[in-house]
Formats: structure tokens, C-alpha cells, sequence
């Protein structure tokens, strides 16, 4: 796939004018990066940003006693970094979770863009708005008064939501997902989402196997964790 195509699958830049997309040409830079490598650390100087074109990262927060906190897991199209727009240093972790292909500009460049083109300008600012309103919703997902089951519950079905792959036994998660890792992504301790897991699998909702997870029924999940 050429940079041109690669930049059409990408929402954000395939928003912009084609003079806007013929300046940022020759700015953007593509590179493959490995399994469990990092685009950027918590805290570190960050000028680039970034768009995933291929793969799949996660976006996570370290707590007092270095335990992971998940907070977003991104696939093919994303923009990555919106927030380092605001020229101050990165405020949490990315690391890629597959591997993946990535392209990246100076975030000079793209504001520059963003002042001659507001159709990319509001781009970026819906990306922004649907995160916000991800992490609002995850919130009140993470709140006391929502049942320990139901939040679990929850997280695989948006999971296969956002990466499904139809298989024989349902919706397979088409991304590795452990007992310890959904556990970050929940803010959880693993001895309390491996219960509740087999819980759900118990159901007949899930079922788990080789690092992945298989949704049996989505209609069932969606409805278990959304009963009043």
C-alpha cells in the first residue's frame, strides 16, 4: 500500500483537502515497529504524531506500585497522541500491542495544516470528542455501583465490537487478551477477573483458549451486563 492509500485509510487525514494533503506529503514518515515496542513514555519530550495504520497499541498508566492501568486500546486508523497538540510532554504510555505500521509528522506541521484547512482541523477535534466521551463512559463503568460481573462483562464485548473475527464458536477477539491483561485494562486484580471470568464462562458467554477469547453469543454478553 502506497503513503497516499495508506493516508485515505486513515479518517483524521483523509478529512483534509487535497493541497493540505499534498503539503504534509512530504513530512510524513512510515515505519513498521515490532510486538511490545513503545511509540512514547509517560513524562517523555514527544514532537511526533502519530497515526496507526496498521496493528494494534494500547494506551496505559502505571500506578503507585507499577501495576498497568489500561485506558485505551487503538487499531488500524487511529490518531494516537492528539493530546501532545498542547506542546507539553506526554501524559501516558503507548506500546503495540501487534505489530504494526505507523506514520508520523511534527506536530508543527499538522497544526499548520489544521490553520489552512478546517475540515482537517475538525478532524482531529471529533477524534478528540469521541475519546472524551470513551472516557466518560468508562467512568461510570468503573464506578462502585456497577456490578463487579457486569464490568467485566463489558469489556470483552467492546473488544469484539472493535476487533472481531466471525469463528466457529462465535466472535473470536482478534487480539491476544490474558486473564492479567484484561485485568489492566479493568483497574482489577487478576485473582478477581479470573473469577468472574469463569463465571461467564460457566454461562455458556465466553470461552477462553490460547491467549484469546472467544465471544459465544454477543446479543447474550450485551444483554447480561446491561440488565437492570
Amino acid at each position: 500500500m502506497s503513503i497516499r492509500e495508506t493516508i485515505g485509510a486513515i479518517p483524521v487525514l483523509a478529512a483534509a483537502n487535497p493541497a493540505t494533503l499534498a503539503s504534509l506529503m512530504p513530512h510524513i514518515v512510515v515505519r513498521r515497529w515490532k510486538k511490545g515496542g513503545h511509540l512514547f513514555l509517560d513524562k517523555e519530550t514527544v514532537t511526533q504524531v502519530f497515526f496507526l495504520a496498521e496493528g494494534v497499541c494500547c494506551l496505559y498508566k502505571l500506578g503507585a506500585s507499577e501495576e498497568k492501568q489500561g485506558i485505551f486500546i487503538y487499531g488500524p486508523g487511529s490518531m494516537i497522541n492528539e493530546v501532545i497538540l498542547d506542546e507539553r510532554p506526554a501524559s501516558i504510555n503507548c506500546q503495540l500491542l501487534t505489530d504494526a505500521r505507523v506514520l508520523s509528522m511534527d506536530r508543527r506541521q499538522l497544526l499548520f495544516a489544521c490553520e489552512q484547512d478546517f475540515a482537517l482541523s475538525k478532524a482531529v477535534m471529533d477524534s478528540m470528542a469521541l475519546k472524551i466521551r470513551r472516557l466518560y463512559h468508562q467512568m461510570k463503568n468503573t464506578a462502585n455501583t456497577v456490578r463487579g460481573d457486569r464490568r467485566i462483562a463489558a469489556k470483552p464485548w467492546k473488544l469484539s465490537r472493535d476487533f472481531g473475527v466471525p469463528c466457529a464458536g462465535g466472535t473470536k477477539i482478534g487480539i491476544e487478551l490474558t486473564i492479567t491483561f484484561l485485568a489492566e485494562l479493568l483497574g482489577s486484580k487478576r485473582e478477581t477477573v479470573s473469577r468472574q471470568v469463569a463465571v461467564l464462562a460457566d454461562a455458556g458467554l465466553i470461552s477462553v483458549a490460547k491467549r484469546h477469547f472467544i465471544i459465544r453469543d454477543r446479543d447474550r454478553l450485551l444483554q447480561y451486563f446491561t440488565q437492570s
